[in-house]
């Protein structure tokens, strides 16, 4: 489908010839020669921005005022806050945000049909990719048979998700489904489907050059920011309406520009550059503005290094980490097998337009820092927070105090600052404890390592750390070195190349001796999927309480995230995972205490097994090849047998199999009518939950295992689904009933209406304490609207729109919190909550909060502004009342028009609706 550009456009449409072939393009020179402004100095990120204003000027959705206002944000240093609509290239997906999106739009052709238009319609316009990589579970570690065994299970118990897909590949235009055992969605886009600068015929057939842009429906979706592809993640909810022909509605961002100097030192890996980067960012408050790496520090930073820390922009809140294009993405590009004309286009196209990055490349930025790379030391990241940062040679002492906070014992912390002075003294109480293994000869302690896993995107894209981990396995495999019995390992590659490498570097047999065999290509225990410990390792941490830990290469390490069985949980690097997995145990300070023992019974510390870059530098440019990338993408979308007999209907509807636990047709359309309704004030409203600081949307929707003791559980059970086959909540959110009494049902949530007590609890109606799901149902029988109140930076993490759909149907009519993370405020607006936060120094613990309050919300009704200051009335349970001035987070007026029809959802739908009539 060709893309259909601005009408007011020939001012700034000019022509680019390259080897010989032409492409029309939207020029910034020209749009200074026409007096639109200056833009010398604007930021690459933001010349991508410019550039789409340019491509879809129309006088009405995108007007000259809105290219001007680029260059107004550079006279004003980099500050502006003029609305714009923003329209990407293409939407990238995975499973589990891609099942429930397309579940959507399938709900969407029953809509319209019922408003009397034709289904037809809910087709994307821009192109649809969808990787499944969220599915694989590991069922089965340590053996030559784990990957056959966890595909066979994957399948079994995903087959309806599958078929359900399948038909939506077949049902949709400008859809492609990548099949299972392919890839993680962020690796695939980054080796292969980005482009960097895209091509495209435009409605008068004219092949028209443009920067490759894209939203996500997952939050990492940023990766691709290392290659010079402006991208973020966004809810299912945005990224449907971004579908079907919506444009982003998106405030003009500020630009925070991070130096880099020097280069990395012998011993240290881009992940731990990126722990310190996220860091830094996160100290510094990035949250909602753009990050764009410069400095001559580029000059020797890989591709796969900038990848690394373009993925990670979730975790230092940033909408996105852009690095601009130069000759190392050139170098990326050609080596993963992009077509030389492509190669050619991006170079020319970029310096033609303004976006190379070179000696002279200064714009201006709203606010900078800086850091020398070559003060980078080994780190992980821990316990439960992507930027709790700790220096390696610290990580043993930080977890004696993440187990004296959690087992409350001062004495235990101090004891341990005194040891650091001088001998301990006799009396001193040592706060961890210890549990047999029943059938076992070993004991486990706070501080196990119980799973080791190289996981995820984020770094199984980077071959150098791949390699690495590679290396440091085969030279402990040399000096008999194994992994410690307790610890579960696993290998989840984010796309087959990396098999391909290691394999052709043989490195793959050495990481089999220590047991990271292949176990799947997804996310695996990145996104919660680390499957069962085993039994009676699970039951000694649990009948005793134990701190047991994970360590992991992925991005998110939020509590109860990884595994029931883990409290603490340390992102590194692939090299230090296996490390990890060979010592056993965080207590041990890796950087002085041996490791193991050799053959001989002698010492080994990590010195002794860790490769020189040197090492890693030859085997990386003997093995990481183009021909590799290209045979191994040759036929992405085809998939393996299982794929191809995956049988589905060619229906234009979907027939929605009633039975089915998997996939069901979700209410937020039925009986819906054809004119939106006004935004009504709250009144009477109570508190489901109180929440404290960064509650994650880990912890709101949780995507992992849950219990047959649980809603969800139960929910399940009464379908007569064996708890085997109970899978995910990830893997269920084609169900609106599982996720319903899945949200806020995360086993490490605290709810501050409750003394001390973990996981979804609430108290209902009748005062006494139950589920949160079944607290928000007695209320809705009472007709009582909800409030969620919560801390600061409420809604962290993940670009997960159960998150805000769950929130939206048990009864929550708005959230008022002291601040959002970006992509989940935009959710809860794009589901008809109303977002609020606290002004004048009010938090729920100057006002007292108990959760027995009531809350009357005035103001929201007739020509409510965005970013309005609302009153609101707080009625106490002892009948005292308090006014208070909450300021709505509805940020621009077409979110307020998202609300008014009940979310983004139906006021698309209305409008096609009402143009079809």
């Amino acid at each position: 489908m060709p893309i259909t550009v601005g009408h007011d456009t020939a001012k700034t449409r000019k022509t680019l010839s390259v080897n010989g072939k032409s492409y029309a393009y939207y020029s910034i020179k020209a749009a200074e020669q026409a007096g639109l402004g200056d833009f010398s100095r604007l930021p690459a990120a933001l010349r991508v921005v410019l550039e789409n204003m340019l491509r879809f000027e129309d006088g009405k959705t995108v007007t000259t005022d809105d290219i001007k206002a680029f260059s107004d944000w550079a006279d004003n240093g980099g500050k502006g806050n003029r609305e714009l609509a923003y329209r990407p290239a293409r939407v990238l997906m995975q499973d589990f945000t891609g099942v429930p999106a397309v579940v959507d739009l399938a709900a969407m052709r029953d809509g319209i049909k019922a408003l009397g238009g034709d289904p037809q319609q809910i087709n994307p316009l821009n192109p649809v990719d969808l990787v499944i990589d969220h599915s694989v579970m590991i069922d089965e570690f340590g053996n030559p048979r784990a990957f056959q065994m966890n595909v066979d299970r994957e399948y079994e118990r995903n087959m309806e998700r599958y078929q359900f897909l399948k038909w939506g590949q077949g049902a949709f235009n400008n859809f492609r489904v990548v099949p299972p055992g392919t890839g993680i969605c962020h690796q695939v886009n980054l080796e292969y489907l980005a482009q960097t600068v895209w091509t495209d015929k435009d409605q008068n057939g004219d092949e028209v050059a443009y920067p490759d842009t894209l939203v996500g429906t997952d939050s990492h979706t940023t990766m691709v920011n290392g290659a010079a592809v402006l991208g973020w993640g966004v809810g299912g909810i945005e990224a449907e309406a971004a579908m079907l022909g919506q444009p982003i509605s998106m405030l003009i961002p500020e630009v925070v520009g991070f130096e880099l100097t020097g280069a990395m030192i012998e011993g240290t890996t881009g992940t731990d550059l990126v722990l310190k980067v996220v860091e830094m960012l996160r100290k510094k408050g990035v949250v909602g503005k753009f990050v764009e790496f410069y400095g001559d520090g580029l000059d020797n930073l890989p591709l796969a290094d900038r990848a690394t820390i373009a993925n990670m922009a979730p975790e230092y809140g940033a909408t996105c980490g852009f690095f601009p294009i130069d000759d190392e993405t050139l170098r990326y590009l050609r080596n993963t097998g992009r077509d030389e004309d492509r190669l050619a286009l991006v170079e020319a196209y970029a310096k033609e337009n303004g976006f190379w990055r070179d000696a002279s490349y200064a714009p201006v930025y709203t606010d900078t820092l800086s850091l020398d790379m070559g003060t980078i030391v080994p780190a992980i990241s821990g316990p439960k927070r992507p930027q709790d940062y700790v220096a390696l040679d610290q990580a043993a002492s930080n977890f004696f105090d993440v187990v004296a906070d959690y087992r409350g014992e001062d004495e235990g912390r101090a004891a341990n600052d005194m040891a650091a002075e001088g001998p301990a003294p006799d009396a001193m109480i040592d706060p961890r404890k210890t549990a047999e293994v029943e059938g076992e000869d070993y004991t486990l302690r706070d501080g196990s390592v119980v799973i080791a896993s190289i996981t995820s995107c984020t770094n199984t894209s980077n071959p150098y750390v791949m390699i690495g981990a590679g290396l440091v396995a085969r030279k402990a495999r040399e000096l008999g070195l194994n992994r410690k019995p307790w610890v579960k390992t696993s290998l989840a590659p984010g796309s087959q190349v990396v098999s391909h490498y290691l394999e052709a570097a043989g490195l793959q047999e050495d990481l089999d001796a220590i047991g990271f065999n292949l176990v799947g290509y997804g996310c695996t225990t990145c996104i919660g999927n680390s499957g069962p410990l085993q039994e009676e390792i699970s039951k000694a941490v649990n009948d005793n309480d134990l701190i047991a830990t994970s360590v992991l290469s992925g991005n998110r390490n939020f509590e109860g995230r990884i595994s029931p069985d883990v409290r603490a949980n340390y992102l590194a690097s692939p090299p230090l995972v296996v490390v990890y997995a060979i010592a056993g145990d965080m207590n041990i300070d890796l950087t002085n205490d041996p490791i193991g023992t050799d053959k001989d019974g002698k010492d080994v510390y990590m010195k002794d097994i860790w490769p020189t870059q040197a090492e890693i530098a030859e085997l990386v440019e003997r093995t990481v090849t183009r021909e590799a990338f290209q045979s191994k993408y040759a036929d992405v979308f085809k998939g393996d047998d299982k794929w191809q007999s995956v049988e589905t209907s060619d229906a234009e509807t979907y027939d929605w199999p009633p039975q089915s636990t998997y996939v069901q047709n979700p209410p937020y359309f039925q009986g819906m009518s054809k004119e939106a309704g006004t935004i009504s004030d709250i009144k009477g409203a109570r508190i489901l939950a109180l929440l404290g600081d960064m509650v994650t949307t880990d912890h709101i929707s949780p995507a992992g295992s849950f219990k047959p003791s649980t809603p969800a559980g139960e929910y399940l059970t009464e379908r007569q689904v064996p708890v085997r086959e109970f899978n995910s909540y990830g893997s269920r959110r084609g169900n609106h009933e599982v996720m319903m009494r899945g949200t806020f049902a995360n086993i490490r949530i605290r709810n501050e209406m409750l003394d001390g007590v973990e996981g979804g609890y609430t108290l209902g109606p009748d005062g006494e304490q139950t589920s949160i799901f079944d607290a928000a149902m007695a209320w809705q029988e009472q007709d009582v609207p909800l409030v969620i109140v919560a801390g600061e930076q409420y809604g962290a993490g993940s670009s997960r729109d159960w998150a805000a759909k769950g929130t939206s149907l048990l009864g929550v009519k708005a959230v008022i919190a002291e601040s959002y993370e970006r992509i989940h405020r935009s959710n809860l607006v794009g589901m008809g909550v109303v977002p609020f936060e606290f002004t004048g120094g009010d938090t729920r613990k100057t006002l007292g909060l108990k959760g027995d309050e009531s809350f009357d919300i005035t103001g929201l009704e007739g020509d409510m502004k965005p970013q309005a200051e609302i009153p609101c009335t707080i009625t106490y349970g002892d009948g005292t009342t308090k006014e208070i001035t909450l300021k709505s987070r509805i940020d621009t007026a077409v979110e307020k028009e998202y609300v008014e029809n009940g979310g983004v959802l139906h006021y698309v739908l209305r409008n096609l609706a009402r143009s079809a009539a």
